[in-house]
């Protein structure tokens, strides 16, 4: 059973307590797509156990997160159909949710997106299932 911070979101989305498009889950790490992404396709990648920041994460699964989150980057950006892809994650300033988690947003020249000053976008009917299937396809793949 997975370390947990009571109230945590990311917690519960682990736990399969509270609804999220999972694109992938295994012993270490769940990736699912965020409810409010920047582009269509935006996954947050998080570590099982509750961990706050990147600094608080044990070393012997520092090596493991990072190999799924490039992996996880060619998934979005060929599941999207982008150019590439912008990997990101804050630690304690700006952090929305305090559980360690990594943005995986596909990226295309001349998308809008500059600097830290993000448009934030909806999903509608079923992108977000779309979305989702895309990068698991690309990750099965």
């Amino acid at each position: 059973m997975a370390k947990r911070e009571d109230g945590c979101i990311f917690c519960a989305i682990v736990a399969g307590e509270a609804e999220a498009e999972i694109v992938h889950s295994d012993e270490l790490a769940v990736a699912f797509l965020d409810q409010r992404p920047l582009f269509h396709g935006h996954v947050l990648l998080v570590p099982r156990d509750h961990h706050e920041t990147l600094a608080d994460l044990p070393a012997d699964q520092v090596g493991p997160l990072f190999e799924l989150v490039q992996r996880m980057s060619v998934a979005v950006r060929d599941g999207m159909g982008a150019k590439g892809s912008f990997v990101a994650m804050n630690n304690k300033v700006s952090q929305s949710v305090p559980h360690l988690h990594v943005h995986v947003v596909p990226r295309t020249k001349g998308d809008g997106l500059r600097g830290f000053f993000w448009p934030r976008t909806k999903y509608k009917g079923e992108q977000m299932a779309d979305a989702g299937a895309a990068i698991r396809a690309e990750l099965e793949g």
